[in-house]
Order: C-alpha cells, then sequence, then structure tokens
C-alpha cells in the first residue's frame, strides 16, 4: 500500500487527556486501573475511567448528541491540536475530501440504559431520550462530521476490539481509489453497565488491574477512552509528519464467538498481511504492542502467533496494564502509543506483570528498553474472529 501520514493525533485515556499525560504514564509504569466506582455497578472488578468526561459540554447546534460517548468524543477532538489541524485539512483539500472513518463497539449504550431506568409509569421512554444521535452507532461520525462541516465519505465499523484499528484499512482503500485526499480515523467507547455486566457474565473481568502474560492473569480490566488520527498521502502536506502508516493486515478466522484460535490462525495472517502490504521482512520489525488482554487464552494465542511470525526475537508488551482494554477505541489508542514510542524512541513495557508466564515465548517487556525502534506494529484482534495489524514506522 502506499504510505500514509499520521499529520495529527489525539489521545485520552484513564492515564490522561492528551499525549503528554500518557507519556509520563506509560514511562513510569503507572496504571489508571482502578477499583470500579462506575454508575450503579457493585462487581467486584478494576476499570479505566476517563476523569473530567462528565464536565464536557456539547455546542448548543449539537446538543441532541449529547452523551458519555459523544462528550468523550469532544474531548479528544479537543486535544493535541486536532481539531486545528483537521480545519486545516478541510481547508487545503475541501470539506467534500476529508473522509471520517470511525469506530466504536457500544457507543451511547448508556444513553440508553438511563433513559430505561427513568421511564414513566407507562413506560414511555423520557422525551429528551435521543436514540439517533446516542445509541445509534452512526451517531459518532455523524457528530464529527457536523462538528467539522466535513461532506466527504463517512463510516463507522463496529468489528468489536478490532473496530478502531480496521478503520485505518478503511481509510487506506478510500484515498487510494480517489473518494477522499485525507481520512480521519479515530475511535471512541465509553463505560456502561451492559459491556461491565456482559463481560463479568463471561467470567472475564479481572479483580485486580490486568496483568497481560503473567503466570496468574486472571482476565481483563474494561476501560473508556478515544483517539483520533488524521491522515493523508505523504506527499500532501506531509513534511513534518515523523511517523508513516506503512501497511494494514486483516483477517476474520471466525473460530469462536469470543474466543480467539487457540494456535493464533487469524492473528498470524493478520499479521503476515501487514508485512506483505509494506513489503517489509519480519526481521524489520523492533517492537509489537499486542493486543494482549490479559485473559488466559488470549494471550495464549498471540504468543503462538507471534512465534510463528517473529520468533523470539522482536520485543512486544501490551499496554492494557496501564490504559486498560477501551474495547472500540483499543485499536487506535494502542497505534497512537506505538507512534509516540517511534517518535520519543523508546520500547513501552507492560505494568502489573510480575511473574511471566513460562509457557509463553515472546520477548515480553516488563521494563521499559530505550531503543531507536524504526518499525513497529500494532496488534488489534476482537471477538468474532476480527483481527487487524496495523504497521508504522517513521519517515524516511
Amino acid at each position: 500500500m502506499q504510505p500514509l501520514a499520521l499529520i495529527a493525533s489525539s489521545l485520552v485515556t484513564c492515564l490522561g487527556a492528551g499525549r503528554a499525560e500518557n507519556v509520563a504514564a506509560l514511562r513510569a509504569r503507572r496504571t489508571g486501573l482502578a477499583p470500579c466506582a462506575f454508575e450503579t455497578v457493585t462487581l467486584d472488578t478494576c476499570v479505566g475511567e476517563v476523569r473530567g468526561v462528565d464536565q464536557v459540554r456539547v455546542a448548543d447546534r449539537l446538543r441532541h448528541f449529547d452523551g458519555r460517548n459523544i462528550r468523550l468524543a469532544q474531548l479528544g477532538l479537543e486535544t493535541d491540536g486536532l481539531w486545528r489541524a483537521v480545519v486545516a485539512a478541510r481547508e487545503r483539500h475541501g470539506a467534500d475530501r476529508i473522509g471520517v472513518f470511525l469506530a466504536t463497539s457500544t457507543s451511547g449504550i448508556l444513553e440508553t440504559e438511563l433513559a430505561y431506568r427513568g421511564r414513566d409509569a407507562a413506560g414511555r421512554l423520557p422525551p429528551g431520550f435521543h436514540y439517533r444521535e446516542t445509541h445509534n452507532t452512526y451517531s459518532l461520525a455523524d457528530y464529527v462530521r457536523r462538528g467539522f462541516e466535513l461532506a466527504g465519505p463517512a463510516v463507522v465499523v463496529s468489528a468489536a476490539c478490532a473496530s478502531s484499528a480496521k478503520v485505518f484499512g478503511n481509510a487506506a482503500r478510500a484515498i487510494a481509489v480517489g473518494l477522499c485526499d485525507a481520512a480521519l480515523v479515530g475511535g471512541v467507547d465509553s463505560l456502561c453497565l451492559t459491556t461491565l455486566y456482559g463481560f463479568h457474565s463471561l467470567g472475564v473481568l479481572a479483580r485486580r488491574p490486568c496483568r497481560p502474560f503473567d503466570a496468574g492473569r486472571d482476565g481483563i480490566s474494561i476501560s473508556e477512552g478515544a483517539g483520533f488520527v488524521l491522515l493523508e498521502k505523504a506527499r500532501h502536506g506531509a513534511s513534518g509528519a515523523r511517523v508513516h502508516l506503512l501497511g494494514v493486515g486483516e483477517s476474520s478466522d471466525a473460530h469462536h464467538m469470543s474466543t480467539p484460535h487457540p494456535d493464533g490462525a487469524g492473528a498470524r495472517m493478520a499479521m503476515q498481511r501487514a508485512l506483505a502490504s509494506a513489503q517489509i521482512a519480519p526481521d524489520r520489525i523492533d517492537y509489537v504492542n499486542l493486543h494482549g488482554t490479559a485473559s488466559r487464552s488470549n494471550d495464549s494465542s498471540e504468543d503462538a502467533a507471534m512465534m510463528a511470525v517473529f520468533g523470539a526475537a522482536t520485543p512486544c508488551s501490551s499496554t492494557k496494564g496501564l490504559t486498560g482494554h477501551a474495547l472500540g477505541a483499543a485499536g487506535v489508542i494502542e497505534a497512537i502509543i506505538t507512534a509516540i514510542a517511534l517518535e520519543d524512541g523508546f520500547l513501552p513495557a507492560g505494568a502489573n506483570t510480575l511473574a511471566r508466564d513460562p509457557a509463553l515465548r515472546a520477548d515480553y517487556l516488563v521494563e521499559p528498553r530505550a531503543g531507536t525502534p524504526r518499525i513497529a506494529m500494532s496488534n488489534s484482534f476482537g471477538f468474532g474472529g476480527a483481527n487487524c495489524s496495523l504497521l508504522l514506522g517513521l519517515a524516511p
């Protein structure tokens, strides 16, 4: 594929809003996970809740969109200069030449939960409940498109935990065939009761902050977050972009609704396709940001895939011990973290991993490692066998 420049990005996680707060936490291996105190949830688990979401204000002209997921999106759009970069791209290319490719898993389900809790005696939902602008999956792209007054193609992908990695592929294909000249990609997912109790019913929630690749790992830690990236062809006003998207690999192994293939077949295929799309050999990859959810089956499956593609020589880690698992937003969050590792010259380590599982053979980092990585991969693997690997590299 033709490389695309990462012109601008923004990152909001439970570690903080913006690059500076997230990088400080990554370097210090300071987790943002804490015992769950969200809404009326009574589960014994830790979550990654973003601070200050309730204080975010949606513009009056878009007030029907107001809800936790949209406020979280707005917080991301206002962070790290992303808003200015998108406006500048609109002026450069025209409003109809900017694509919007976003992702979410749960969208505004919380607003529907609250609405059903507020039904009147006759069972009617509150008059202020706006399904189309909140719960509806497309509401995220609709809000962003209206906010920036864009008129190009707009899509929302909902493919579980691979959602906001897959939008990079959607954008790359749209740019390649001439549908747009630039694309705003990203993902947003917010905490809700459906997610927390749903994963609890599967028996996969960890009591303590999750411990990827640890011998005693006992499940995942749900979180929320937002991430956005502005992509353009490398030759279009991208002279200052330090990181390029070099390759995208996708697969759908459909092994099981909620369990990955034990041999990592789909994950292996996604990684190999990303390498092939960039025409880059595995031995040139300096770091892999793993999907690494800290469930028994996921880490084992991904380790098998890593060994098949890279062997034990390529450093890797999961940053979910720091940020938690932001579901539909996880892919873009971890892609941005991977880009930061390239820009700042360090290899992020996992957090909370006290004793590495001896059955897992990949070179998993439990301490940050200095270095000069030039090409790195970010993995995102979701329920139902939806898999995506992104290849990022420093600009020549």
